[in-house]
């Protein structure tokens, strides 16, 4: 006979902590996906969507590099779950990109003149001092704000 395959899910050991709040902020992603967005932008939809998942990536983030609450098995497993985006602490752990909103806003191919975004330019520095990002729709994640 074949073996069956279970979707079991084996939880490390402090999982109990974080769950509520990741359940909590995967409900609050549900209701941002199903949000009806008449009236906005077609880019202003996603802009909930992208905070939350901002969100999340910054609450595993801080958990277990900042704080040190978690054990590293906790931490890969939700990077591995899909809890927060692997690439983005990647960015986050690089000088000059501590406070990266989403990893569009750094990728030249996607802004005129192979450039990033507005949201990437010190305060100090622009011509307009209240700015929205195209893509997700940070104000400011200079590092230097």
């Amino acid at each position: 006979m074949p073996k069956v395959k279970t979707n079991r899910v084996k939880y490390p050991e402090g999982w109990e902590l974080i769950e509520p709040t990741l359940r909590d902020l995967q409900g609050k992603m549900r209701e941002a996906e199903n949000d009806p967005h008449d009236g906005k932008r077609k880019c202003e939809a996603l802009w909930p969507i992208f905070k939350l998942a901002h969100q999340k990536s910054r609450y595993i983030f801080d958990l277990y590099h900042r704080r040190k609450e978690i054990s590293k098995e906790l931490y890969e497993f939700c990077l591995d779950q899909g809890y927060a985006d692997r690439n983005l602490i990647a960015k986050w752990k690089k000088p000059g990109y501590e406070r990266l909103c989403c990893l569009r806003c750094i990728q030249p191919r996607d802004h005129n003149f192979a450039t990033t975004c507005v949201c990437r330019v010190p305060k100090h520095l622009r011509e307009e001092k209240v700015i929205e990002c195209v893509h997700c729709g940070c104000r400011g994640c200079a590092s230097g704000d």
